[in-house]
């Protein structure tokens, strides 16, 4: 039985990636899926950034993925950076996914004061994989990682803190997980999993 790479895009269309809850097929990061004589795979794939911590957890869900489909031997990934990955790549239902392009109406996020607050379920399915499910019962494929984080947004942390926390769970410098905590916040809100709570105004004691 030869494998065909329509089933091994079929199965990659699970695989989420860990900044996005779109599959790795609609981000359009899967350039090419060679089908070998002895079924197996290789995978050419790119990343949406260069410098995402979270490379390796994507290229072990990709070959988790590939070896789901029957009859294959194995996968090899290869990372490729030309051509680069722009949103264009994105297929017209992974647009459809983030609206991309289009304005959204959420009120921007005061970075500051905000205090996102977890919502939603977390699903541990049978083959070990982590799913998110927010109260629309859609849900979002996720790494360990971004579960703990989302645990850690508990609506008593500001942004600030979250990142702190974040990075020293991760064990990586504060620095290098700014811009992936905003975008994950971002990312999260957008999918049901967080709401961002502000602290009232109210109760801010006027000194007399």
């Amino acid at each position: 039985m030869t494998v065909t790479s329509q089933q091994v895009l079929d199965s990659l269309k699970q695989c989420m990636d860990p900044e996005v809850p779109i599959s790795v097929v609609d981000m359009g990061l899967i350039y090419g899926v060679t089908v070998k004589e002895d079924n197996k795979i290789d995978i050419k794939m790119t990343m949406t950034t260069r410098g995402c911590p979270l490379h390796a957890t994507l290229v072990s869900d990709v070959k988790r993925y590939v070896t789901k489909v029957p009859g294959v031997t194995g996968v090899d990934v290869e990372i490729v950076w030309e051509p680069a990955w722009t949103p264009e790549k994105m297929s017209e239902e992974g647009k459809k996914m983030i609206n991309y392009g289009k304005q959204k109406t959420i009120a921007p996020i005061n970075y500051e004061i905000a205090m996102p607050q977890g919502m939603g379920s977390l699903v541990k399915q049978e083959d070990g994989s982590l799913v998110l499910m927010n109260e629309n019962q859609q849900g979002f494929m996720v790494n360990q990682a971004i579960v703990e984080f989302w645990k850690l947004c508990n609506g008593q942390r500001k942004i600030t803190e979250l990142v702190d926390a974040f990075s020293q769970q991760l064990g990586l410098q504060r620095g290098q997980m700014e811009k992936e905590v905003l975008q994950l916040i971002q990312q999260l809100r957008d999918g049901g999993l967080i709401i961002i709570k502000e602290p009232e105004v109210s109760n801010v004691q006027f000194k007399k």
